[in-house]
């Protein structure tokens, strides 16, 4: 039976601005999104510097590049996650945050009402361990005084949730909330 359900925080719970920017003005419409798709590509090969990438999305998108700068280079919560931590998760299960960061994550970029939802939390700067340590895992799930097999553990990084498993939690490579609702669902059930 899963007790606990543990998040990461980068790339899950909370997102570059990149992503709502593109729900915003870019992913309405296929034509263009397929054009920054390729900008995209451009840029990972070399190909644009991160400066022209960001001019040239700005005029696909009509905003001014400074929106766009902006919005990528900061990081903000995932609120359809959160509340679905909180009117699904909560009631039943405890939630913990666990992030290779090195910073307090939780009073930076969450709001009170989203950090009163973690009964606890590593971070890498504070426990002097980094993910994949599997003692990290380990003191995550001793803070939320669940067994290692009766947790769940989400991240956006492979190697992360393989370490999980490796040690005895379930795991789930997060690429959205509605991927993560059915997949975490199905896990709910199963166990």
């Amino acid at each position: 039976m899963i007790k606990a359900i543990i998040f990461d925080c980068f790339g899950v719970l909370a997102e570059d601005g990149w992503t709502p920017f593109k729900r915003k003005y870019i992913i309405h419409d296929s034509k263009l999104a397929k054009e920054v798709a390729d900008l995209g590509k451009r840029t990972d090969k070399g190909m644009l510097d991160h400066e022209e990438m960001i001019s040239e999305v700005a005029e696909l998108a009509h905003v001014d590049p400074a929106i766009l700068r902006e919005a990528v280079g900061k990081k903000i919560p995932n609120e359809e996650l959160f509340q679905y931590i909180k009117k699904e998760l909560k009631p039943k299960y405890k939630i913990g945050l666990m992030s290779n960061a090195n910073y307090d994550v939780v009073s930076e970029l969450f709001t009170y009402d989203q950090a009163s939802l973690f009964d606890a939390t590593v971070m890498s700067f504070e426990s002097r361990m980094v993910k994949p340590d599997p003692r990290m895992y380990k003191l995550m799930a001793e803070r939320l005084g669940s067994e290692l097999k009766e947790s769940v553990f989400i991240d956006d990084q492979e190697r992360y949730c393989m370490a999980a498993e490796e040690i005895g939690m379930s795991s789930i490579l997060y690429t959205s909330p509605e991927q993560l609702k059915t997949e975490l669902s199905d896990i709910l059930k199963i166990i």
